[in-house]
């Protein structure tokens, strides 16, 4: 194994985190073994909403701690939230079942069914692990594979937010019933917030690829974490390409230069971490011998002269595309895993879309998306924006006050005001903003790129909580002239959902799982993107074509088990960065 300095004296936690797609999984479970195998009882925790820990070790784990039977002294958990959350309902409405009327156990169930109770559940299996208990004294070491990189902040600022929302004795009518349960937990909330900021308990692990925008969310991610206190932070450069694969293939060649020109212009604030380079591997990083190979040096791939892979003239971006524009109008939402690619997918659509004189609204409601760096310019037809959490929440709290607070006391305001400090308004004013590009969508196209998989989720439950509520309100006549926005989601005319896969192991199946979540939603994808894909192009570097050669499998399954309307994108020579190279891209058959 090569000398990484992520693994010099580890600490007892380990965060890795990053921006989606980067390798974070397969990093946090080498190391996991990595460790367990040098003697050391190691737990791996996963905190992602959508874990594929599971996927990657083949087998199940879920939430509750699971032995990882090929591998002694580790232990693995997967942070389900909608589990988190029955559990967390269970432990509070248990007790008054029998004691209270049914009337009233109905109304705290309501009051537990939101979001926001899914987020506090989760966040208190998670401080539980940060610290000193029965559950964890067993452990030397605990790894966290966490969410996409906003999500992180957002769940490592929690303890501290929730812990400070406590002690100013604050939380009102919509936090009541899930607050309930965390006045118990707040020395355990405090304790987490000290364990966090402890550098010689905690180390951070940000993970990265030579990509800039990559770079650049790694780089606001180690400010943010700064300055909530966690100093203790480290850098890993992954799925670098060997020097030794550019020198028969111009696809090799310009990916391999492309890298060292991005590696040269790190962002400063990252030169003064210590760092880690670890080179791309030939193989899919599933089950343990692939891991065990991931942190060794770069491995030998068969040196054939004669290696080539034709490009496959797979469908291509700009038939979607064209179907799409003969509605005029709707919704289009882009979702998958992290890293896929979604942002300039989506950049591409909506550019494309535009350039036919069709007004378009691009939009994300990911924390760590960056739409204006993938565009770099502006176009006729086209406006751009993102659903920022933090000024939603204020056009929501400032709405509330004004019309609500209108008619209340001094008393009655002040009460108000402070409920509206609770973390969970944020969950409510993002649902909020969606609706409002939900409704937008009738008059014009309106592109969405989303959040990573499972935060993607729990913003269509907030949707259906919505639509249940509505629908148990009204009666029939009603509901037949009103339409929510889970209606419109449902309805195929109105939005077309694009899954968006990476022609390997793990987003197809994380696709395809997605795709099971809405069907039993009622909504049914529209089409699957495959994107970056070696198949679709020409290679000679004997590591691409193998890597070629893997994805066919995929690709076939796509097209056969989980879609009738598919597309594949290649893997591009330059970044799609800028108007013109976006639409290029719908048509690209390097």
């Amino acid at each position: 194994m090569m000398q990484l300095r992520f693994l010099d004296q580890p600490p007892r936690f380990l965060f890795f985190t990053g921006k989606g797609g980067v390798g974070k999984t397969s990093l946090a479970c080498a190391t996991a073994i990595t460790l367990a195998d040098a003697g050391q009882r190691v737990l791996l925790v996963s905190t992602d909403p959508a874990s594929n820990v599971g996927q990657v070790f083949g087998i199940t784990i879920g939430n509750r701690i699971t032995a990882i039977a090929a591998v002694p002294r580790l232990d693995a958990l997967e942070i389900d939230p909608q589990a988190a959350a029955q559990t967390y309902r269970d432990r509070i409405v248990n007790p008054v079942r029998g004691i209270l009327s049914d009337t009233v156990v109905k109304g705290i169930e309501e009051q537990l069914s939101g979001a926001c109770t899914t987020e506090i559940a989760a966040f208190d299996e998670f401080t539980a692990l940060l610290i000193d208990s029965e559950l964890t004294a067993v452990y030397d070491h605990i790894i966290f594979d966490t969410a996409p990189t906003g999500h992180t902040i957002r769940l490592l600022q929690l303890p501290g937010v929730w812990s400070d929302f406590l002690e100013e004795g604050k939380g009102n009518a919509s936090c009541l019933g899930p607050l309930a349960g965390l006045e118990k937990q707040h020395t355990q909330y405090k304790a987490a917030v000290d364990a966090l900021a402890d550098s010689q308990r905690t180390r951070l692990v940000l993970v990265a690829r030579a990509q800039q925008a990559t770079l650049r969310e790694v780089a606001r991610t180690q400010e943010e974490l700064t300055s909530i206190g966690l100093t203790n932070q480290f850098l890993v450069i992954n799925g670098l390409l060997p020097a030794s694969e550019a020198a028969r293939d111009d696809l090799a060649a310009a990916i391999f230069q492309r890298e060292r020109k991005t590696l040269a212009a790190i962002p400063e604030i990252l030169k003064s971490l210590p760092c880690d380079h670890i080179t791309l591997k030939s193989f899919n990083l599933v089950g343990l011998g692939a891991l065990r190979l991931l942190l060794m040096e770069e491995l030998p791939v068969s040196d054939d002269n004669d290696a080539l892979h034709q490009a496959i003239p797979f469908p291509r971006l700009n038939g979607l595309i064209d179907e799409i524009a003969q509605d005029n109008c709707g919704l289009i939402m882009l979702m998958g895993k992290g890293g896929v690619g979604k942002t300039t997918l989506a950049a591409a659509i909506a550019v494309s879309l535009a350039h036919r004189g069709l007004t378009v609204h691009l939009t994300t409601s990911d924390p760590a998306a960056h739409l204006s760096e993938t565009l770099s310019g502006a176009m006729d037809n086209l406006q751009v924006d993102r659903i920022d959490p933090h000024i939603e929440t204020e056009r929501y709290r400032q709405h509330v006050l004004k019309t609500k607070g209108s008619h209340l006391d001094a008393q009655g305001r002040a009460l108000l005001e402070e409920d509206l400090r609770s973390p969970c308004t944020e969950e409510i004013a993002v649902f909020q903003a969606f609706s409002r590009m939900i409704r937008e969508a009738g008059k014009k196209f309106v592109v969405m790129d989303t959040a990573p998989t499972g935060h993607t989720l729990l913003l269509l439950d907030a949707t259906g909580a919505y639509h249940r509520e509505i629908v148990k309100q009204m009666d029939s006549h009603s509901i037949a002239h009103y339409t929510t926005p889970m209606m419109q989601l449902q309805n195929p005319k109105q939005t077309k959902i694009l899954l968006v896969s990476l022609a390997e192991t793990t987003p197809v199946l994380e696709a395809a799982n997605l795709q099971a979540d809405l069907r039993r939603a009622g909504i049914e994808p529209w089409a699957w993107i495959i994107n970056n894909s070696v198949a679709a192009t020409t290679v000679h570097s004997p590591l691409l074509c193998q890597r070629a050669n893997n994805e066919l499998a995929y690709i076939e399954t796509v097209s056969s088990m989980h879609t009738q309307r598919f597309a594949v994108v290649p893997l591009l020579k330059e970044d799609p960065v800028g108007i013109r190279k976006l639409l290029e891209l719908p048509v690209s058959s390097q």
